[in-house]
């Protein structure tokens, strides 16, 4: 009697073995799905696509679900990197700061050799990285995290791209360049200023005046830095 896995005779003379219906379905299930995600690095592959939508249909449209079925992974694949669509924006934003404190880390850099004024560079370097990362930008500061506490690496970049700011002012205070006051505030006002130029710009608010955006930005922070300068004369003169 035949079995499943009895050798046959073909006419080439080799015995070829029949293949069980159990080692049909185990070859079927090892064969990848059609449009099916394939690479290694699945974590990156998901912040791209979810940057990539939050572009094209704003934070509140996209959800972890969408963000998978666009790059083809199961949800237990989803879940085993982020949480929830919070756990995905929160490593959209840390990313985001990341990159923000770059960007100011260089313009301090490049005004450095020059003894140069750093801060007028810094504001063009802020809006400059608004208008080329506007995902980033709008899960950064968009109010969609509250409670950035669950987040180590958000807190630690969020902080870095303060800080790079207020150490810079701290340390045009101790050139004698600004004004004493406490550079946390100063950092905050002068953040702040940054912060509604890049957006309006963004928004197209800002198309009254040739100048760009970048250059309200400085001028911006030059009328800022007025305010804050040493009188000529001495302070308390």
């Amino acid at each position: 009697m035949l079995t499943m896995s009895t050798p046959v005779a073909y006419p080439s003379g080799m015995p070829v073995k029949r293949q069980t219906r159990s080692r049909r379905k185990t070859e079927a299930r090892r064969k990848p799905k059609r449009g099916a995600y394939h690479h290694g690095d699945l974590e990156r592959a998901l912040v791209d696509a979810a940057v990539d939508m939050i572009r094209k249909e704003g934070v509140e449209a996209f959800t972890l679900r969408s963000v998978g079925a666009r790059v083809g992974v199961s949800r237990t694949a989803l879940y085993r990197h982020f949480d929830d669509k919070a756990a995905l924006l929160a490593r959209v934003a840390s990313e985001g700061f990341r990159r923000l404190h770059a960007a100011l880390a260089q313009a301090v850099a490049a005004a450095s050799p020059r003894h140069a004024d750093p801060l007028p560079a810094m504001a063009a370097a802020y809006v400059h990285f608004a208008a080329r990362n506007p995902s980033h930008y709008e899960t950064m500061f968009g109010g969609f995290l509250t409670d950035w506490s669950r987040y180590p690496d958000l807190v630690e970049h969020g902080n870095a791209a303060f800080d790079i700011l207020a150490d810079t002012i701290r340390g045009e205070q101790e050139r004698g360049r600004i004004v004493p006051g406490d550079p946390i505030e100063l950092a905050e006002i002068t953040w702040s200023l940054s912060h509604g130029i890049a957006t309006l710009g963004m928004a197209q608010h800002l198309a009254r005046t040739p100048s760009s955006v970048e250059e309200l930005a400085v001028l911006g922070c030059r009328f800022l830095q007025d305010g804050m300068r040493v009188p000529k004369s001495g302070i308390g003169n």
